[in-house]
């Protein structure tokens, strides 16, 4: 069920001063939604977004002010205090509350159900203003956001509208004329009018409604993310070759020219240790990287132990990564094939060494840093020495089978320039700039921004390079500094590289990692000095990326403050350093684009890696984490994205973190990380990361930190994350067992508001127990089934569902000792209220309990199907006699003789399984066979003919096939005609259509049961009936077939002058993504449940983003803007007609329309040009009136022998669904109804399913009340049902008080407390639903006459009269608080067929059995009579009427009579009739 607010506060309303504390959307929503007894996981008004909106108020009460301001900003709602955001809300600021409800934009139908939607009572709390605006209570802190174009709700049957007439002509209309039955007290209730006007509902719109609980196939793909071929550069061999003091034959010098090596002056004294210094310093730059790999300095080798340290390197580091640094400022430039320079033994002689031998001695994989001149010709010579060793490898491969190949790659080079580049000797450089880029890229940036910087300054290049700090201390300027390179650098390769590529240079390996950045400070710097830094795999050309500004920010504002520290450390001038402002401008960089439209275009945002840099820091965390847990909202891609940055091991290590502040960020990010990648099971178990969650799900968690609560959404995501660590995952389960998981989930269950921790507790304790005999055993020690069950009669159905999700995975302690058993068979006994729930999963989740069941004690259910076929038959042979006693057999059936007087069976024919939970279970699996969901009915056919198959393959097998065969033929000879033998199906005993048995009963039968796997009485597989189209079903008391008599019975039940329609003509609409059975497939059980996976869904959806419907200027807002709009034109037009309607004759033929098929039942909706007629068998056909175009016809479903009872139009006021009822007590919606092609049906339900006896039979009879969502269901029953849409379970059972049947129903439109009943002995009850069932009766009126009541209708405008109209054609005009009616008419001498009332007019219309329409005012008096349309072929002229109804707001009267395939519209002659 969704809402939809229809109206905007005015600004007006809320005075200066109160945006002080802004009531974020998400926190709205999820406030209000501890008062919705009815939700789902794709409905719970998004809960999630309360915890996260409490985050963001974490954040800003880092400052005092917002800690103050958030302890004054709590508004009640319903009684419970909700924290307010103060800032940095998600979303847009939220709207007011009226009465307690969240008052919202329009939500799409595919959107969620707010949370509180109205449930049993609906009158608004007293202390809410009917204006929306803030109450005493909130202390005005409710802000509202700015006004956008009004979207105001249609009122068309409540309140007064706002016409641009003058105000006492509004007022003229209510208080002159009043309303009937006291109710000009609703128009006088602020509460009511404001309830009515604001808020909007609209139902079977959820997500289980468009799916049934299958989840989608996945729209990602899942990414691997970690790194498995994970590879660490172990060993590192650090070759200089400088030799200092001679000068290489081929390298220019200049004097003066650079010469530090390693930050070290090699001319300095003593000259002779200077080699020695410089290795020593490279080392240590080397380390700072990482500090884990064992290094290794040969200072000018010779070819012999270069040679020898190779191999040792190679041998030390096994199969991983080492690292071999050359610096060639000593030795001549490599050789254009690629060959370096070493020196002999006595240093007389360069030596070149090989790019064949090197690959030979080192092999792969490596990582080279070459710093020489050219060093570009190593790169291109050296994949061509590659490609030969793997070319002489594969050859010793032919020669020798067991040759072990040598693999020479992967391998990785980074070269200070290209071919014919030398390196640079610009004095005021280091000689090997670009080993200072790669191990020292802090003072080589401080030292080329000092160098560059076009400003005067009094800073040297080797000042700057001594900035204070130190690196690993981000505090300190030094630190500082290398955090923000490091970010800058992640940043600037995750959006220039492909993201392979950056996960394998950037997150697999530290060293490769952070000289990967460092190249990229090589590229911006060396290019400015006429090099041009290369590498493999080469990388693309980033010193253009904007970020190196950012860089030159931060740099700058560090150097600015150098002076002022030199001064501290040397003269201890107190002074405190300034951070930098980078992390949190890009923070809110970050923010921005969560906001904007980049976040929903999927486009990746560049701050990510900053983010993950953030973590790091204590003083940004929290933000970070709120604004990372933000982004994860936005979907499955979103969480990959994250996920291949790296940011697993952070969230993972912050579960050691004991900061109270993190923990509720902290369950969101797990959840969704979780909810898209499973497998980090065991890193959550690793380290008891587990336990974290544990403990928040303990009953009374708090957090002792101030504005910090546990709240319930945040248990539900903890619950969610345990089952997901014990789902398939044996040793989660374990370890969850060993804690009191399963004690806080018990408690949970419990819950009174939050539905989604009901939910998710359910769930995990079902992943819990599952094939855990131990955890099994603990839930019967803590009585967890007991405990279970009691939510049976859950509001949710998600949470039903969820139970049954458990119950099931309770089954099968591999132990089945007797008090095993004794369990079992107490949890099925308790399971079977289940099968007349409303809601489609909790039945399929019932069926898949039923097949573990099934499977569990498969000899037992194949002697009650065995036993079960026998009483088939003795039901065929022995039909029950009229004695009024069938009921008393119970669920059995047996021959008269073999009955006690009293009805009840001997002892004697009890049989083996008689009253026995299998036997029942078996009986409720029949009646789900014939269910009106095709999936539940499919589901339940696979059970059946599983049990059936494994019956003829038994012991019995024989005779069962007897049995069987024997069944068939008698319904087969029913099906030629012959009517004396009456069927069913299987043995299922509920509601039948009809007295008499059709070939519609043999539906079940035709279907798998006795087909392809049983073999058929000729041999010949029958054609299988598809599931969806569900057979009737004989009832548990079958009725009279005496024919009803004259006097009272319905018309219909004794006209003759047309056959039935045809059945299944038409397309019967599945529900969407149904997938047929094949049945030539042998059945296989257990039933696999996709409820879990389902459930899972919820949390990959974007719970914080504000709806598209809620956008000013997205389609969907225009779309249902421009319906407003169109609906309040469709009101103002009307309106004024009262009068008219009065005074002028109703014989303007407004059209024709040929619907092929006899009518019998037609509704208009309200502001759609569409008209809805169902024939007398179970064809529906939607017409455009206006154009006479048919927009689609389809098949109800119904079987034969039943017809469409009624129907009614849904959500009206947006996009409507179309509700039917059928006379074999199934009430049926369907999704675009309008559509031959996108028809779906959204959901059905068996609404009567304990039809009993009587002289007639009126089947089914409904009404819709849109204010609450509730379906009053009525007929032959001895109770009125009143079932909830948004509970999907009947709420009310009322005593009829009656032995007649119910004939018509009404209610009270604009409260939904009050309904009238007619009865066919001819009296009329008013019930009120607010008092106690044996109690609500409250009025009686009765008809000596005793005449079959054909219509009751209470207007939902005007002066809300009532109505009544009975078979002997009196009307009466009635007030509920009157003994007797107001007026009394007779309308006709002949056959009253119909009466319908205009819901706004005083009009009412009688169709006769004599070809008549009749038009009166209210007082009486004849307005005019027309006789519909007769085709000149069919022309019967005096045939009776069929149907009438009245358009609710225009002047438009559709009729039709029997024998005739047309519904005829007129219209109030008038000026306007040209509209029509």
């Amino acid at each position: 069920m969704t809402a939809i607010s229809l109206d905007v506060p005015r600004p007006a309303q809320f005075g200066p001063g109160q945006n002080s504390a802004q009531f974020s959307r998400t926190a709205a929503l999820a406030a209000s939604a501890a008062s919705s007894p009815a939700r789902h996981p794709g409905s719970f008004s998004r809960q999630t977004t309360h915890a996260m909106s409490q985050l963001q108020a974490q954040y800003a009460e880092a400052s005092a002010s917002a800690l103050a301001l958030a302890s004054t900003s709590t508004p009640q709602i319903n009684g419970n205090a909700r924290a307010v955001s103060p800032g940095h809300a998600p979303s847009r600021p939220g709207q007011p509350l009226a009465n307690g409800r969240r008052k919202t934009s329009p939500i799409p139908p595919s959107s969620r159900r707010p949370s509180s939607a109205p449930g049993d009572q609906q009158v608004a709390p007293s202390s809410s203003r009917a204006d929306g605006g803030p109450t005493d209570e909130t202390n005005g802190a409710v802000a509202t956001r700015p006004p956008k174009p009004p979207l105001l709700r249609s009122k068309s049957e409540h309140a007064r509208l706002r016409f641009d007439e003058p105000e006492d002509e509004v007022d003229e209309e209510y208080y002159d004329l009043g309303a009937r039955h006291g109710f000009e007290d609703h128009y006088l209730s602020e509460d009511i009018i404001a309830q009515l006007a604001n808020n909007w509902y609209m139902y079977f719109t959820d997500k289980r409604h468009e799916t049934t609980g299958k989840p989608k196939t996945p729209a990602f793909e899942l990414q691997d993310w970690r790194m498995r071929d994970r590879l660490k550069t172990v060993s590192a061999a650090i070759a200089v070759c400088l030799n200092i003091g001679v000068e290489p034959p081929d390298q220019l010098r200049t004097t003066p020219g650079s010469k530090l090596e390693a930050w070290q002056d090699p001319t300095i004294p003593p000259v002779g240790k200077a080699l020695e210094n410089i290795g020593k310093s490279l080392q240590a730059q080397y380390e700072t990287l990482a500090l884990r790999t064992r290094y290794k300095q040969y200072l000018d080798p010779s070819i012999e132990e270069t040679k020898k340290f190779c191999i040792s390197l190679r041998r030390n580091a096994k199969d991983e990564r080492v690292l071999f640094h050359y610096n060639g400022h000593g030795v001549p430039k490599p050789t254009a094939s690629g060959e370096i320079w070493v020196f002999n033994k006595n240093y007389t002689q360069y030596i070149p060494v090989s790019l064949y031998d090197l690959q030979q001695w080192l092999q792969a994989p490596t990582i080279f840093v070459w710093d020489c001149s050219e060093a570009g010709n190593i790169l291109k010579n050296y994949h061509k020495f590659v490609e030969k060793h793997e070319q002489e490898e594969e050859e010793q491969v032919l020669k020798d089978p067991n040759h072990e190949k040598t693999n020479f790659r992967p391998y990785i080079h980074l070269a200070a320039c290209d071919s014919k580049e030398n390196l640079p000797t610009n004095p005021l450089l280091p000689a090997d700039l670009f080993s200072c880029c790669l191990t020292t890229p802090i003072e080589m940036a401080l030292w080329f921004f000092v160098l560059q910087n076009p400003l005067n300054t009094t800073i040297s290049p080797e000042r700057a390079r001594k900035l204070p700090g130190r690196l690993q201390e981000r505090r300190t300027p030094l630190g500082e500094l290398n955090w923000i390179f490091t970010a800058i650098t992640d940043t600037i390769a995750w959006t220039t590289l492909p993201r392979p590529l950056f996960r394998k240079f950037f997150r697999q390996d530290l060293m490769v990692a952070a000289l990967f950045r460092n190249f990229l400070l090589a590229q911006r710097i060396m290019p400015v000095y006429g090099c041009s830094p290369q590498s493999y795999p080469e990388l693309p050309d980033t010193r253009r990326h904007p970020l190196w500004d950012s860089w030159d920010l931060a740099v700058d504002m560090a150097l600015e403050q150098l002076p002022m520290l030199e001064r501290r450390e040397a003269d201890g001038v107190p002074y405190d350093y300034v951070n930098s402002t980078f992390f949190t401008e890009q923070l809110t960089a970050f923010e921005i684009y969560l906001t904007r439209g980049d976040a929903v275009s999927q486009k990746p945002p560049e701050q990510l890696p900053v983010v993950l840099q953030v973590l790091l820091s204590q003083q940004h965390r929290l933000r970070a984490l709120i604004l990372l847990g933000r982004f994860l909202d936005l979907g499955p891609w979103a969480v990959q994205l994250a996920l291949s940055i790296g940011i697993f091991p952070y969230v993972l290590k912050l579960l050691q973190s004991a900061a109270q502040e993190l923990k509720p960020v902290m369950v969101f990010i797990w959840t969704r990380v979780l909810a898209v990648d499973i497998s980090c099971q065991q890193d959550l178990i690793k380290d008891n990361g587990y336990t974290y969650f544990a403990a928040i799900m303990k009953p009374q968690e708090t957090f002792p930190v101030v504005g910090v609560v546990v709240l319930d959404e945040h248990k539900a995501m903890c619950a969610f994350i345990l089952a997901m660590l014990c789902k398939g995952f044996k040793p989660g389960q374990i370890v969850c067992n060993s804690t009191d998981i399963m004690t806080y989930c018990l408690h949970h269950i419990e819950h009174p508001e939050n539905p989604l921790l009901r939910q998710w507790s359910c769930l995990c304790i079902s992943q819990l127990w599952r094939d855990l005999p131990d955890a099994k055993w603990r839930g019967i020690r803590e009585n967890a089934h007991h405990k279970l069950s009691y939510l049976i009669k859950d509001h949710c159905p998600e949470v039903r569902a969820a139970m049954a999700h458990a119950m099931t995975t309770f089954l099968g302690i591999p132990d089945l000792t007797d008090e095993v058993a004794r369990i079992e068979e107490g949890i099925a006994w308790a399971m079977l209220e289940l099968a007349t729930d409303g809601s489609p999963i909790v039945r399929k989740e019932l069926l898949v309990f039923f097949s573990h069941f099934v499977l569990r004690y498969e000899s037992k259910f194949l002697v009650a199907a065995y036993e079960q076929l026998l009483e088939e038959k003795e039901y065929q042979l022995f039909p029950p006699p009229e004695d009024g006693l069938d009921h008393k057999m119970g669920s059995h059936y047996t021959r008269s003789e073999n009955r006690e007087r009293d009805g009840t069976i001997k002892p004697c024919a009890f049989g083996v399984a008689h009253d026995s939970v299998f036997a029942a279970c078996w009986k409720h699996i029949n009646i789900l066979s014939v269910d009106p969901h095709p999936e539940v009915q499919r589901d339940a056919t696979n059970i059946l003919d599983y049990v059936h198959h494994a019956l003829l393959h038994s012991p019995v097998g024989a005779q069962a096939q007897t049995l069987m065969d024997e069944i068939l033929r008698r319904a087969r000879k029913v099906s030629r005609g012959d009517m004396s033998q009456r069927i069913s199906v299987a043995g299922t005993r509920t509601a039948a259509a009809q007295p008499m048995p059709s070939p519609g009963l043999l539906k079940r039968t035709a279907s798998y049961l006795f087909g392809p796997l049983m073999g058929t009485l000729d041999g010949t597989p029958n054609t299988p009936t598809p599931p969806s189209t569900p057979g009737a079903q004989r009832s548990f008391s079958q009725r009279s077939r005496k024919g009803p008599s004259l006097e009272n019975a319905p018309p219909e039940q004794h006209d003759q002058i047309t056959s039935p329609s045809n059945y299944h003509i038409a397309n019967e609409p599945l529900c969407a993504g149904y997938r047929e059975r094949k049945p030539k497939e042998i059945p296989s059980l257990p039933l696999v449940s996709t409820f879990l996976d389902w459930s899972t869904e919820y949390f990959r959806e974007p719970q914080m983003k504000a709806p598209e419907a809620e956008e000013p200027g997205s389609n969907e807002y225009n779309q249902r803007l421009w319906r407003r709009a169109r609906n309040e034109g469709v009101l103002r037009e009307t309106q004024p007609q009262k009068t008219h309607a009065r005074t002028h004759k109703w014989n303007s033929q407004a059209g024709v329309i040929p619907i092929g098929s006899q009518p019998s039942k037609m509704t208009f909706h309200q502001f759609e040009n569409h008209i809805a007629v169902a024939d007398d068998g179970n064809t529906i056909t939607i017409w455009d009136w206006k154009t006479n175009s048919r927009k689609s016809r389809f098949s109800n479903g119904n079987p034969e022998g039943s017809k469409i009872s009624d129907m009614r139009f849904i959500n009206e006021d947006d996009q409507a669904l179309l509700m039917t009822g059928s006379s074999d007590g199934v009430i049926r919606i369907y999704h675009n109804y309008d559509s031959d092609v996108g028809v779906e049906l959204a959901s059905s339900w068996r609404a009567l399913t304990h039809m009993v006896p009587s002289n007639v039979n009126s089947g089914m009879v409904f009404d819709w009340q849109q204010v609450n969502g509730q379906v009053l269901v009525a007929g032959d029953e001895r109770v009125i049902r009143i079932w909830n849409a948004g509970h999907e379970m009947c709420t009310h059972e009322i005593p009829a008080r009656s032995g007649s049947c119910v004939s018509a129903l009404a209610s009270d439109q604009m409260t939904g407390n009050i309904f009238v009943a007619g009865f066919g002995d001819g009296a009329i009850r008013v019930f009120d639903t607010r008092m106690r069932p044996q109690e609500s009766m409250v009025r009686k009126w009765k008809d000596d006459s005793r005449q079959w009541v054909r219509s009751v209708h209470m207007q939902r405008g005007g002066q809300r009269e009532l109505l009544s109209a009975s078979r002997n054609g009196k009307v009466h005009l009635w007030d509920i608080r009157m003994e007797q009616p107001l007026k009394t008419f007779q309308t006709t001498k002949d056959v009253l067929r119909t009466a319908s009332t205009h819901e706004h007019l005083p009009i009412f219309a009688v169709g006769t059995s004599a070809h008549l329409v009749k038009i009166f005012d209210f007082d009486g008096r004849e307005i005019t009579r027309v006789e519909p349309y007769s085709s000149f072929l069919q022309g019967h002229k005096a045939a009776p009427l069929a149907a009438t109804s009245f358009h609710p707001h225009r002047m438009l009267l559709g009729c039709a009579a029997r024998g005739d395939h047309h519904v005829s519209l007129y219209s109030c002659g008038s000026d306007r009739v040209g509209s029509f």
